[in-house]
């Protein structure tokens, strides 16, 4: 079983079930996917999912992986890592770290007390749920750290 994450034409996004790849674009091909908001069957897209797990951790003969698998693991791996580093490195460049502050400082640039600015820092579950709560919407993304390897 393989779930994709899925993009409609008109914006909506939703999740697939299907048995393997194949059966994903067997479905797509014969017009069998809709988009649960407009019900389009056209323009169905996969889209990079930010989860992925290994479907076993067992390690027998049966379950190893294929050399085609493991060669393709490593290349979305890699290329999940280049996206998360281009991403890190934006982040760190365009704005500004305010940590514990966040939390305060947003509400204070939504209300205009301050000068709107690019900002970034931590939140707690309820500061979080207090900024929902104003209709402020944040977006939250991984950051990577950098190995003393990355660094030097």
């Amino acid at each position: 079983m393989i779930i994709f994450d899925l993009i409609c034409d008109c914006g909506f996004q939703f999740e697939g079930w299907f048995k393997d790849h194949a059966e994903f674009h067997s479905q797509q091909d014969n017009g069998l996917i809709t988009c649960p908001q407009c019900n389009n069957k056209e323009g169905i897209r996969k889209i990079l999912s930010p989860v992925a797990y290994r479907k076993t951790s067992s390690f027998s003969k049966q379950s190893q992986p294929s050399q085609q698998e493991e060669i393709h693991e490593t290349n979305f791996v890699r290329a999940a890592n280049e996206v998360l580093n281009t991403i890190t490195e934006y982040v760190e460049k365009n704005f500004e770290d305010v940590g514990a502050e966040f939390t305060r400082k947003t509400l204070k640039i939504h209300y205009g007390v301050e000068e709107a600015k690019n900002i970034r820092g931590v939140v707690t579950a309820d500061e979080e749920k207090l900024l929902n709560d104003e209709g402020i919407k944040l977006l939250k993304i991984p950051i990577i750290k950098k190995t003393n390897t990355e660094t030097q």
